[in-house]
Order: C-alpha cells, then sequence, then structure tokens
C-alpha cells in the first residue's frame, strides 16, 4: 500500500468528491513503494498541485484533478477553459497547463541540488537525474465522451485519466500504464532512500531538520547566487516519512503524541504550530513546556521557521507570571516559593472569572511529562471551544521532576479529550546505537519498563540506525584531574571540526556549572551559561538541557549522583535525559564513586 501524506481518511484533508474518489483509486492500485501528497504545499512558494505521485524507479508526476461534467465545458484550449457555473460562464486555465507549470517548478527547485541532476557531460548534464511528468485527472467525464468531445484537441489523450479509467474495480496494471504514459522519457535506475529524502527537503520545508543555517534559500527559491549549488551538505535532514505522515495527519481536537527521547516529538510540535498559523486563527496560538532554555529554543526554532506573532511561546511558570501581572492576581501570604503562589492564584482566577477562560485558538505543550494534573486542568479552559485545539507530547521515561506528585488522574478527568487520538513515536533518532542503547540500560536498572499504563505507556525505544562512538566512563583520582582531562577532550573534539557551541557539559547541581565554567575559561576554551548570548561550550544543568541537544555531551563528577533526597528512579530518569541530550558523542567521568558510576562502569565494560 503506498504511503499517503496526509492519510485519505484524514478528517482534516479537505477533498472534492472526485479528488477524493481518485485518492482511493491510488489507495487500491499501488504498491507499498510509492508515495503519494494529496494538496500539500510545496516549496518555499507553497505551491498547491492537487496530487503529486513519486515512484523511485518510475519518477515524479504531477496531477490536477478536475470533477467537471463534459456539459459544463463551453469552450477549451491549450491555456484555458471555459466552465458554466452557478455564477454564470468562467475561465479557468486548462488544467493541464496548471500540471505543467507545477511540474516544471518542481523540476527546477530539484535542479539546483547537484546531487539530484545528471553529471555526465553531455546534452542531459544538469538535468534532473529522474523522470517527471504531468497529467489531469477528469473525474465526470468518461474516456468516450473525452475523445467523442473534441477535448482531446486541448489535452492530448496520453495526459488524461477519465471516469471509466479510475472506477472501484479497476486493475492495477493498467491504471499503472496510464499514469506512466504521462512521461515523454523514461531513464535512470532506482533512486536511493538519501536521494528520496533530499527531494523531500527540497519540495516541502516544513519538513527539514535545522542544519545550524548552513544555508537558507532566497525567500521566493530562486537561488539567484547559486548558494544552495556551493552549500547544501551531501548529507540533510528531514522528518522520516512515518514522522511525516504523522505529523500531516495532526487535526482538530486534542491530540497526544507519547515519544521516547530523541524521536522528533518537538519537529511534530513545530509542523502543527505553523499549520495552525497559516490559518490565521482570530486568536493566539500558546506554546507552553516546562523549563526556560527549552522555552527560549523553541522561540528560536518557530521564528526562524516562519511563526508570526501570533504565537506565543513561554515556559509554563512564566506564563503564570505574566497572567498575575495582567490581570492582578493576589497571592497568598505564605512561606511557598512564589512560582508556585502564581500558579495557584491563575487556577483560582479562572475558577472565579478573574481569568478570562477560551483565550487561545490553540495550546501546545512540549515535554507534558513535567506538567502537574491541575495544570492540565488550567489549560484545557484556556482554549477556545470554537477551535478546541490541543497537542500534548509526552514521555514518561523523561520526567524528572518525580519528586511532585505522580499523575493519577485520568485525561479525561482533566478535562483531555484525546481517546483514539494518541500516537505513540518509538524510534530515536537523535543518539547513535551505542549512545542508546547505554543510556537506556542504565535506566531500565532502575524502573520498571512494565509499571507504564494505557494512557501514559513506558515505551523501549528503537534505534534509528546510525552507529557511532561508544560512550566513554572515565575514573579520576580528584576533581582537578577530572577537569584537565574535561578541557583537553573538548579541545581535541574542537580540533575533530566539532564547534564548541555544539559542545555541552551538563551538571547535576547550579553550583558545579560556576565552577566548571571558571575552570574552562581558565584553559582557554570558551564556556557560556545556556541562557547566555555568547558562544562556546555551553553549561547548564540537566534539567535545564530537557529537550535540547548537542553533537557532544560530557557529564562530569557522576558520583554525586543519586542525590540523597531524591529517590534513584527519578534520579536515574534526570541522567538518562542528560546521556540522551548527545547526537555524536558521550563523555561521562567521575572522581569519586557511587552506585551510578558503578552502573555505568558495567555497561562501558560489557557493550
Amino acid at each position: 500500500m503506498a504511503l499517503f501524506f496526509p492519510d485519505i481518511h484524514s478528517k482534516n484533508l479537505k477533498l472534492t468528491s472526485g479528488e477524493r474518489r481518485f485518492a482511493a483509486c491510488l489507495f487500491r492500485t499501488l504498491e507499498d513503494d510509492y508515495c503519494c501528497w494529496i494538496n500539500v504545499p510545496v516549496g518555499i512558494r507553497q505551491l498547491r498541485p492537487d496530487f503529486i505521485v513519486l515512484h523511485p524507479g518510475r519518477g515524479i508526476l504531477t496531477l490536477e484533478v478536475k470533477d467537471w461534467k463534459l456539459d459544463t465545458i463551453r469552450g477549451m484550449d491549450r491555456f484555458s477553459a471555459e466552465i458554466m457555473t452557478d455564477r454564470g460562464l468562467k475561465t479557468e486555465a486548462n488544467p493541464l497547463e496548471q500540471a505543467r507549470n507545477y511540474a516544471i517548478a518542481i523540476k527546477e527547485m530539484l535542479e539546483r541540488d547537484p546531487l539530484l541532476t545528471q553529471q555526465a557531460p553531455g546534452r542531459y548534464h544538469g538535468h534532473l537525474l529522474l523522470p517527471w511528468g504531468y497529467g489531469v485527472v477528469l473525474t465526470r467525464i468518461s474516456r468516450l465522451q473525452f475523445e467523442e468531445s473534441g477535448l482531446d484537441q486541448a489535452i492530448p489523450t496520453d495526459k488524461v485519466i477519465c471516469q471509466d479509467e479510475m472506477a472501484e474495480g479497476i486493475d492495477a496494471e493498467p491504471f499503472q500504464q496510464r499514469l506512466w504514459n504521462m512521461f515523454h522519457f523514461h531513464f535512470g535506475g532506482l533512486l536511493s532512500l538519501a536521494r528520496i529524502d533530499r527531494m523531500r527537503w527540497h519540495l516541502f520545508p516544513e519538513i527539514r531538520i535545522s542544519q545550524q543555517g548552513l544555508f537558507e534559500p532566497d525567500a521566493d527559491g530562486s537561488d539567484k547566487d547559486g548558494k544552495i549549488s556551493r552549500f547544501l551538505p551531501e548529507l540533510i535532514k528531514v522528518m522520516d516519512a512515518r514522522q511525516e505522515k504523522i505529523a500531516r495527519n495532526l487535526g482538530e481536537g486534542h491530540r497526544i503524541v507519547h515519544g521516547v527521547a530523541g524521536s522528533g516529538k518537538t519537529l511534530l510540535l513545530a509542523f502543527r504550530c505553523l499549520q495552525l498559523d497559516r490559518m490565521n486563527m482570530a486568536k493566539p496560538i500558546l506554546v507552553l513546556c516546562y523549563n526556560k532554555p527549552l522555552a527560549a529554543k523553541l522561540a528560536e526554532m518557530l521564528a526562524a521557521k516562519g511563526a508570526g506573532d501570533n504565537v506565543q511561546v513561554r515556559h509554563f511558570h512564566g506564563w503564570c507570571k505574566a497572567m498575575c501581572d495582567l490581570y492582578q492576581l493576589d497571592l497568598e501570604k505564605s512561606e511557598r516559593p512564589i512560582y508556585e503562589k502564581q500558579v495557584e492564584a491563575v487556577i483560582k482566577g479562572a475558577e472565579t472569572g478573574r481569568v478570562p477562560r477560551a483565550q487561545y485558538a490553540a495550546i501546545l505543550i512540549d515535554e507534558g511529562h513535567d506538567f502537574e494534573p491541575e495544570w492540565f486542568k488550567l489549560l484545557v479552559q484556556m482554549i477556545d471551544p470554537e477551535t478546541n485545539s490541543l497537542l500534548l507530547l509526552y514521555d514518561d521515561a523523561q520526567s524528572i521532576y518525580g519528586e511532585k506528585k505522580k499523575r493519577s488522574a485520568s485525561w479525561a478527568s482533566l478535562g483531555i479529550k484525546a481517546a483514539g487520538r494518541s500516537t505513540i513515536l518509538k524510534v530515536n533518532y537523535r543518539n547513535t546505537i551505542e549512545a542508546l542503547n547505554f543510556s537506556y540500560q542504565f535506566l531500565s536498572a532502575y524502573i520498571d519498563e512494565a509499571s507504564g499504563t494505557d494512557e501514559t505507556p513506558r515505551i523501549h525505544p528503537d534505534a534509528g540506525g546510525r552507529n557511532g562512538c561508544k560512550p566513554i566512563v572515565s575514573r579520576f583520582g580528584s576533581l582537578s584531574d577530572e577537569l584537565d582531562s574535561l578541557a583537553e577532550q573538548l579541545k581535541a573534539r574542537n580540533a575533530s571540526n566539532v564547534p564548541y557551541d555544539q559542545m555541552a557539559v551538563l551538571c547535576r547541581f547550579n553550583r558545579q556549572v560556576d565552577t566548571f565554567r571558571a575552570t574552562l575559561s581558565g584553559k582557554g576554551i570558551p564556556a557560556a551559561h545556556v541562557q547566555s548570548g555568547s558562544s562556546g561550550v555551553r553549561l547548564m544543568t540537566m534539567h535545564a538541557s530537557k529537550g535540547l541537544e548537542f553533537n557532544t555531551v560530557v557529564i562530569p563528577d557522576l558520583g554525586c549522583m543519586p542525590y540523597a533526597k531524591i529517590a534513584p528512579e527519578n534520579e536515574a530518569k534526570l541522567l538518562y535525559v542528560a546521556m540522551t541530550r548527545a547526537t555524536d558523542m558521550l563523555i561521562v567521568s567521575y572522581h569519586r564513586e557511587s552506585d551510578f558510576t558503578r552502573q555505568c562502569e558495567r555497561l562501558a565494560r560489557y557493550s
């Protein structure tokens, strides 16, 4: 069965009856190596062909679908068609000309990438390395009507599929042959997965995974200075097909995505946020997470992807403070931390009407496993019932604020109506196989994988298939020796072309951050706090690293864990979060022993 983006049964896919019947025909007749995009915006210019069909061996095809009846077509030539509508005679572009223009735009977009063009000298040098074609689907006109009416003078017979050729029960082979007759040329071999990913990267900018600003196309997609040819990396990163399918199927209502670390949950949030933003809703879209660094990262990422002023990104306690200031809420007089009192004030304000409900068209929550149950009850009230859009991302294995009370209430009792709308992401794409196995084996020694529930499953991550270096676990005689080695390893990574600002030192306590930053600076290594604007090795607590990622992650002084005042299970989750921030190299060191250091040594020895 072909892959469809979005799914043809998706409620948020708006199709005419003819488009839906044609999609069903493709669903019945195409094998699983086909990909079909239905009314999906293409490129920077957001072109909207009705259908794009891609086959790794056949090529790429652009199709326009029309539900016109024969008696409504009053005239047609190569460029235009006169159609009788309820509002009188209307002139439209010939649908074949529409499909042709879309196909040429796609071809030219892909030809800007040297790895998608033919490189052999000769006539076709620089041309797209796969066949491309275009055609028309007339869902309410038979082949006989098409030919007898003379429409074949405006649309060549090999460029059209008619009503009787897409009917239910049609054989797959002749139907597919009609599709591929729309190509003038047939050449080339099978496209590799890497080349298909490159095509998807160009065609659908919203599924790109950031490459730290290595290259950005011109706003109009024209690439006047040839920047793509010069700087586009050989390895590009996009959502995989499953992630893209889930992202395009996220529709209205309440949705929960349960995903392991590094599975692309935040990417799905960004995709959905941009989708909603393009709908120009009357009320703001609120994006929330637990910690400040992740909120800053989300805001930066969404702004870079084109999110408008209607998108507000906050960490939860910062949002509560803003509500208290805006509505002049009274805080109780007690010794409790002020941020707790502000949360309580907003909850009471919503109950009494001092804080207006239904303020937001949509709320999207990243790292929802760190939220308290009563926070969800509050936030659901803030969503406009007219839009009723909530997206919640969750991973129980990363609930690092476990010293709080456990969420035991059902989602429904908290106002979250997500029954039948939950998705599980099991594949970790961030970490190497070696780092993921090391991290999850460590965590498994402290948690019971079977302790999850249907509503909050504990998911065993599957590796995305990328191999790399084994995590390094080192013991030292003193903190001074440990810091000296740490500095040398960071310098060595930098000498191997890893920028310092793609490295992070993750500490258990705030006091360690200041100590290590001073040490690194004294050894000539630029070091910066995660929230500072300066460049250099990022130093932060493990809690602050939530949702972030770095090429190289160093976890020093592991002997201070587990912290005696916190349950070992919760400390293990915290260390798991820190370990899974590393995309390439994980370095763990210590100068004093603990249960965690002994466990890591065992894993390093036998992995």
